[in-house]
């Protein structure tokens, strides 16, 4: 290699990313608690970003419907009003979710639990008769179904003592915990307003950050980072649309099926089911055994139906709507959609879920994309 300047530049870069890599593996605390400072100051435009992503997909459905012809024929009131409007459409359709979903789920659930405490009380000695007649009295099995001692009232009492404790630690660290609860908060409230200025101004915000992209880096690293922006931004657009339709139409699949066959709990299920609906490959799973426990405590028999009616809505869903309303918004075969679910998961939990399945969506396509452009530069037809 001749060491000409430009030669010359590259290895005194890869020079003083080595020495500044050492350095780092040497302080690795130093550098981890640099990281989390630097961490807490971006986290509130961050979550901004993160919220600005989510209200952008409602926003844009609002402003293509309902302003776009307007726009069309050159309306200036429309191209005034389109993006302010659609944005406070948006986060009304967020909040008035959120206070559905708490008005039916709230009551429902607390009723459940008492019903459910009421019949756990009742069957219990039944359930102890039941194995005295079956078994030997002397058995183990008896002696541990004889010293089941369940009593709501007991139980509710440990609970109010257990909040008074936690008042008492609370007030003794009450500084602390308002500090915490205020900087939650403001974060929040950082985070929603950049979101708001993110949404109204993102053309702006667009060409900008273009313009200083194609001021720091080269022209063929630029379209590459747009192309791959472009392709993630769309990729999780159409999921986050396509999970949410389809969470819906399910929830409405249950309820409406337990109605028609007089299942208990039929208005919570459906909530439940579309909730849990959102948690890729298991979400149905973990909402199907949550609601069989809870008709399981009113009666066996229609929990027994319960779980055939899931089988069969299951398989409606996943053969009928889901590759219809969410198969071509990832593009990501089934194998690797399992991958990461379980990565994700393992990771980061729900939220890894989520964001896993569009993000190896993502390197999926451009790996592909690699892939076919090598074999046609190498002339290979596979």
């Amino acid at each position: 290699m001749e060491l000409h300047r430009g030669n010359m530049k590259k290895l005194m870069y890869l020079i003083t990313f080595a020495v500044l890599l050492y350095i780092g593996v040497q302080n690795i605390n130093i550098v981890l608690e640099c990281v989390a400072v630097v961490w807490g100051l971006l986290f509130p435009f961050i979550l901004g970003g993160a919220i600005a992503f989510v209200l952008n997909v409602p926003m844009h459905f609002a402003e293509r419907h309902l302003f776009g012809r307007a726009k069309k024929k050159g309306s200036k009131a429309a191209k005034k009003l389109a993006r302010p409007v659609s944005l406070i459409l948006a986060i009304l359709l967020v909040l008035v979710l959120i206070v559905i979903v708490g008005a039916v789920v709230a009551p429902e659930l607390a009723s459940t639990i008492v019903s459910v405490a009421k019949r756990i009380e009742v069957n219990i000695p039944k359930f102890q008769e039941w194995l005295a007649h079956t078994f030997r009295s002397d058995s183990l099995i008896v002696q541990w179904a004889n010293s089941i001692d369940f009593q709501p009232e007991k139980m509710l009492d440990s609970a109010i003592n257990v909040l008074k404790s936690g008042v008492d630690n609370f007030l003794t660290s009450t500084i602390s915990v308002t500090m915490g609860i205020l900087s939650t908060a403001m974060n929040v409230g950082i985070g929603f307003i950049f979101a708001c200025y993110i949404l109204l101004q993102k053309e702006r915000l667009t060409i900008q950050v273009k313009k200083a992209l194609y001021a720091i880096l080269p022209k063929r690293a630029v379209e590459t980072t747009l192309h791959v922006c472009t392709l993630a931004n769309r990729t999780f657009a159409n999921f986050i649309t396509g999970q949410c339709i389809e969470a819906v139409i399910l929830g409405s699949m249950f309820f409406v099926s337990m109605t028609i066959f007089r299942l208990p709990y039929a208005l919570l299920v459906g909530v439940l089911i579309s909730f849990t609906a959102l948690i890729p490959v298991f979400g149905g799973i973990i909402g199907c055994w949550v609601a069989f426990f809870l008709i399981l405590m009113v009666s066996p028999m229609q929990a027994v139906f319960f779980l055939i009616l899931f089988l069969i809505l299951q398989q409606v869903e996943g053969n009928l709507i889901y590759p219809h309303v969410v198969g071509g918004s990832v593009g990501l075969p089934s194998i690797w959609v399992l991958a990461a679910v379980t990565v994700g998961g393992s990771l980061m939990g729900v939220v890894g879920m989520l964001v896993f399945i569009p993000l190896v969506s993502v390197i999926y396509t451009l790996f592909r994309d690699w892939v076919y452009k090598t074999l046609d530069e190498k002339k290979i037809k596979v």
